[in-house]
């Protein structure tokens, strides 16, 4: 079987990490089996580009079990487990193009190997696997039946495609759903940012001022972990509404400009480019600590900052030491990547029991409607939504009300 890992001997050790990751992963497991009883993945071929974890390898497992042949290349190249990956190959046949610290050539050769294994549906994180089978691969276009993505970096480039009149086949945007968006967007990443910032460092938090780019998701849940770990938080914002919440929410706001010598700690969360620039790099104090929490590595302008620098020292596995011309010298956490992932391990598991079961179900849902749907970005559909956070509610021993029939009719009329 064609494979690129680290080291296959790893593969006993990534077992252990993905049976225990499968036991905070209940509701994927009951949708791993509904979806192998029905069957309808059965001799698909699915390509994916996803970051190589434990809990990834638990929707990889059960996409498997329900029949379908995968291919998985690394979304990012600090984030994969190599003992995972190693166990998705021994174990579950899975063709793995991932090491953790690929070189961008590496990158994306391996992106064009899940590629060019004319896939019937593609699940994405970040659109860059998308974008490649666009630029790259028309008649493999043809085949594809629809695609999900999993990330708001991604959402935003394929809308793009859209907008364009280039996309190809139909995609899901699995992000933006609204459970996906409440709990992995604001609690997974609010926990797993606070994590990869405390490993890499193990500075104390409380008493320091944090700046938050951003107030999505993302954002709101960067901004409330670091209050409660005792911060002092500023969060910078280009939307008005956004800003106006962040402040009722309790949040000082002020332009980057200005948060950019007061800072102690800065953390991007935007999906845009150049956040943290060289006119706010100059400002900073002596000893301050950048850190990305967007999909891709363009939020900290990394050439600004290389010019800025005398002298680069590692200080250890994540974090680097950047001595400035001006005589101040400032931290840059996991290469200015992904923090919860590339100093960290990501989400925690109960998180990405919501998130990939909702990308399991989507699978499903394409060949279901296979072409019944357009060339568009679609939301995903409600009841898959409700289908999830009700068997998730279920494994927590919840039970909600329901409308009753008066109810409901009530709601129907409108005099």
């Amino acid at each position: 079987m064609d494979f690129w890992i680290k080291d296959i001997s790893l593969a006993n050790e990534g077992l252990g990490r993905i049976e225990w990751a499968s036991k905070f992963m209940p509701t994927l497991e009951l949708v791993g089996r509904e979806i192998a009883e029905r069957g309808l993945l059965r001799g698909l071929r699915i390509s994916a580009c996803l970051h190589v974890t434990k809990e990834t390898a638990n929707l990889i497992r059960i996409l498997r079990n329900a029949g379908a042949e995968v291919y998985l290349a690394a979304s990012n190249p600090l984030s994969t487990q190599d003992n995972v990956a190693a166990a998705l190959v021994k174990f579950f046949d899975v063709h793995v193009y991932a090491k953790r610290g690929e070189t961008e050539s590496e990158y994306y050769s391996m992106l064009r190997r899940v590629a060019e294994a004319g896939p019937d549906i593609l699940i994405d994180d970040g659109g860059d696997l998308i974008a490649l089978v666009h630029e790259e691969y028309e008649d493999i276009c043809k085949k594809i039946i629809g695609g999900s993505e999993e990330t708001t970096t991604g959402v935003i480039r394929e809308k793009a495609l859209e907008k364009s009149g280039r996309l190809k086949f139909p995609i899901i945007a699995t992000n933006d759903a609204i459970v996906k968006r409440i709990v992995d967007n604001r609690f997974g990443t609010g926990q797993s940012v606070v994590d990869g910032l405390i490993r890499a460092t193990n500075i104390l938090i409380a008493g320091k001022t944090v700046v938050v780019a951003g107030y999505g998701y993302v954002g709101r849940g960067i901004a409330q972990r670091m209050r409660g770990m005792g911060a002092k938080v500023i969060v910078t914002e280009v939307d008005p509404i956004k800003a106006l919440e962040a402040h009722y929410d309790g949040f000082t706001i002020m332009p980057m400009e200005d948060a950019a010598e007061l800072g102690d700690i800065f953390i991007t969360a935007t999906g845009n480019i150049n956040i943290i620039r060289e006119e706010h790099m100059k400002k900073m104090k002596s000893g301050a600590i950048l850190c990305n929490a967007g999909h891709f590595n363009v939020e900290i302008d990394l050439k600004a900052l290389n010019n800025l620098t005398t002298k680069r020292e590692k200080i250890n596995y994540c974090v680097e030491k950047f001595h400035l011309k001006n005589g101040r010298h400032v931290y840059l956490l996991g290469e200015g990547r992904l923090v919860n992932l590339a100093c960290a391990e990501g989400h925690p598991s109960e998180v990405m029991n919501i998130s990939f079961s909702l990308q399991a179900l989507v699978a499903e849902y394409l060949v279901e409607n296979k072409n019944k749907l357009e060339n568009k970005v679609y939301v995903v559909p409600r009841y898959l939504e409700e289908k999830v956070a009700l068997l998730t509610l279920k494994s927590f021993g919840y039970n909600i009300d329901t409308m009753t029939e008066e109810q409901k009719e009530y709601l129907q009329k409108w005099k």
